[in-house]
């Protein structure tokens, strides 16, 4: 019995004890930041809240929560991902399923995936999209944030594994009682991947609200950033001028306070979806990433 045996109780216990690290590592972070949302200003200044707040007050909340250019853009980012995760998990769906095919029933099949591959290895750059963006009109426009990640190939390829590993003789059956390509796809192959396609949404869900190098680099009107841009703005470049609370509402609360209340909100959207599919995980993973 090998997991009665000396190293393997040791192996044990020092994964025990290392997943114990990397979770506290984790949460206490998380912990200080919503302690310091709800603390006073001076003792947020000060820097004397630990994993408890000190001198407990909401301000920083009711604050933000009335602050015009967050709230326009979590409206932003809720419209990004909403759309971007439709749209980017209807194109991936399709190009799975078609590239899923035997060479026989697909021609240049191959071709066509070495096409999406060479796009991960190789890009035009970031001056060539730039200016493509220009060109198509979609400066400050919501679907800049959608439309050019909107197919992602590592996605596509999860997919289509998981999709070749469905059983023929069930697309057979379909294709006998008379139903076509997209009525299989929505019987057969959907409903016996909703694992893969859970995960992969919650990829791209995850992907899209912490994403903020494009709205930096599109929106050129500090009012349509998403979230992620908000707060990278207030956080990494202490540009309060153009997208924090107003000089005199922050009298009586202290910027800190402020930048954690907002912190905490933009992440609470993920943090109440993340439980809910984080169990499809290893059964989307580990069945989409076998190869036959």
């Amino acid at each position: 019995m090998y997991h009665k045996t000396k190293p393997y109780r040791i192996f044990t216990v020092f994964n025990y004890i290392l997943m114990i690290a990397v979770s506290v590592m984790c949460v206490v972070p998380l912990i200080h930041v919503l302690a310091v949302s709800f603390s006073g200003k001076s003792a947020a200044n000060a820097n004397l809240v630990g994993l408890w707040p000190v001198d407990f007050t909401v301000d920083a909340y009711t604050k933000t929560v009335a602050n015009e250019n967050f709230i326009r853009s979590i409206w932003v980012t809720l419209q990004r991902t909403v759309l971007g995760t439709l749209f980017s998990m209807g194109i991936v769906i399709l190009a799975a399923y078609a590239l899923s095919k035997e060479n026989a029933r697909f021609r240049r099949r191959n071709m066509y995936i070495w096409l999406l591959v060479f796009t991960m290895l190789f890009s035009g750059g970031l001056v060539p999209m730039y200016i493509l963006i220009q060109k198509l009109h979609l400066m400050n426009s919501i679907w800049v944030l959608i439309l050019p990640g909107a197919v992602s190939v590592w996605n596509v390829i999860l997919l289509l594994n998981f999709f070749r590993a469905v059983p023929k003789e069930m697309e057979e059956a379909a294709f006998i009682d008379g139903a076509g390509h997209f009525r299989t796809l929505f019987s057969v192959y959907l409903p016996v991947s909703m694992p893969a396609i859970a995960t992969l949404s919650l990829f791209t869900i995850v992907g899209h609200w912490n994403s903020w190098f494009d709205g930096l680099l599109y929106m050129t009107d500090h009012r349509n950033y998403p979230l992620a841009t908000f707060l990278q703005s207030v956080i990494v470049q202490q540009d309060f001028s153009k997208v924090t609370v107003r000089p005199e509402d922050l009298e009586n609360i202290s910027q800190r306070t402020v930048k954690a209340a907002q912190i905490f909100i933009g992440m609470a959207p993920i943090l109440i979806v993340y439980p809910f599919l984080q169990r499809f995980f290893v059964k989307g993973i580990v069945l989409g990433a076998v190869k036959e």
